[in-house]
């Protein structure tokens, strides 16, 4: 067993990972990333279509050319780029004196098993999609149904058309954008249902991948079986009126392939096994406004910490959490800070506490599609900001920046939270 030992080791290759160890590199701490594929960049670099890269580099990338700008940085910095490489295990060591706690990784590697120390640990290992299993979607078992993600695999990495008539089941960024690309490659996507009254997608995929090419939209829409022994068939799609099924009123869809968008989970198995306690809204981890855990010296960032709607927001999210990570390393950090908690039609808030101290970036998801909203914070009966929102609905973050003029006079420690609501 090979020993290795850094300040800080990054778990994850993607965005998130390359762009919280640049922090950490550019704040002077040794640091590595381990990256189990045999690449860095993870999920973008099958993601050949546009629209990457506004934000962070007020352009518009492909997802291969925005994970590049991150690869070159990274392999011309002094960071330890550990590929093909997968931790196993998880924990807590102390020092041979005793006098320090290292945060103890033991991973399966071409060099064989390595065990890696750190003072510190990112997580940026991003999320998963679910899959038919987690839907219960009855019917057989028939070839031709894949997540959306992996049909993405096959067709832009390995060249495979995975069918001809397609039926994409859920609104998913993943799923519309498949929509189009299986439309491109010349297949007929017959149709997109989604249960929900309205998209889970960004309104920009509703527009560019299904209305420019007029594949139809069933909204408030259960896919109730799936037909086919050795090849998919058709799906049964059941119409939900008033909260409920409407049997009378279901239809068959006749396909040769099923594509699964129904949603994506933070991959947090490592997270639970280290002790991490997780958000039941989210399924990240619980993070303080240092995007620090309940684990000292752990933290989280990118999609394994809450799902984004845009990779350019990952990257920021990701940037701060190593520059959190240094201040942590050479003793700096919060002290008191102030629980936040999701109100009214807000679905979940992230970090769960705030700084009163420095400027705090906020995410929130809306329970809601509302036009004309307003976004209100409030501790206690003391109104604390108050936000105009022209339009919010559950497929797109809400983010804003909350300073000490935002919460000075807030008492730490025995506050009460402050609450976020959509009214």
């Amino acid at each position: 067993m090979k020993d290795l030992q850094y300040d800080g080791v990054v778990i994850g290759g993607g965005a998130a990972g390359m762009a919280a160890a640049l922090e950490l590199e550019a704040a002077g701490f040794s640091c590595a990333i381990i990256e189990r594929e045999d690449h860095l960049g993870g999920i973008l670099m099958q993601c050949i279509h546009n629209g990457f890269g506004l934000h962070e580099f007020s352009e518009e990338l492909t997802g291969p050319e925005f994970a590049e700008r991150f690869m070159e940085k990274t392999l011309a910095s002094k960071i330890a780029v550990l590929l093909n490489t997968t931790v196993t295990d998880f924990g807590t060591a102390a020092s041979p004196g005793g006098s320090t706690a290292y945060k103890e990784l033991f991973c399966v590697s071409p060099a064989g098993v390595l065990r890696i120390q750190a003072r510190a640990v990112i997580l940026a290992m991003g999320c998963r999609e679910r899959n038919r299993g987690n839907v219960r979607i009855p019917g057989s078992r028939p070839a031709g149904v894949f997540t959306a993600g992996l049909a993405q695999r096959l067709v832009n990495i390995e060249g495979y058309i995975p069918g001809r008539e397609v039926v994409v089941i859920g609104s998913g960024d993943i799923g519309l954008i498949m929509a189009r690309r299986m439309n491109w490659v010349g297949c007929t996507v017959k149709a997109v249902v989604e249960i929900m009254p309205y998209p889970a997608g960004l309104t920009r995929n509703i527009v560019q991948c299904l209305r420019d090419f007029d594949i139809p939209l069933y909204l408030s829409c259960q896919t109730t079986s799936i037909f086919g022994n050795d090849r998919v068939e058709g799906v049964e799609v059941t119409p939900i009126e008033n909260g409920v099924p409407a049997p009378g009123k279901r239809f068959r869809i006749d396909c040769d392939t099923v594509l699964l968008s129904v949603g994506l989970v933070p991959e947090n198995e490592l997270s639970k096994a280290a002790g991490v306690e997780l958000n039941n809204a989210t399924n990240g981890p619980l993070v303080d406004s240092s995007l620090m855990t309940n684990v000292e010296g752990v933290f989280a960032c990118g999609n394994v910490l809450h799902v984004h709607d845009l990779v350019d927001w990952v990257a920021e999210e990701s940037r701060r959490a190593g520059r959190y990570a240094a201040e942590w390393l050479t003793g700096r950090g919060p002290r008191s800070q102030i629980p936040v908690k999701a109100g009214a039609n807000v679905r979940y808030v992230n970090p769960g506490r705030l700084d009163p101290r420095r400027e705090n970036r906020v995410y929130l998801r809306s329970l809601v599609v509302k036009t004309g909203a307003v976004l209100e914070l409030r501790c206690g009966h003391r109104l604390i900001k108050s936000l105009k929102k022209g339009h919010v609905q559950p497929s797109e973050m809400i983010s804003l920046n909350l300073g000490p003029k935002d919460i000075e006079g807030l008492e730490t420690g025995a506050a009460p939270s402050i609450e976020f609501s959509i009214v």
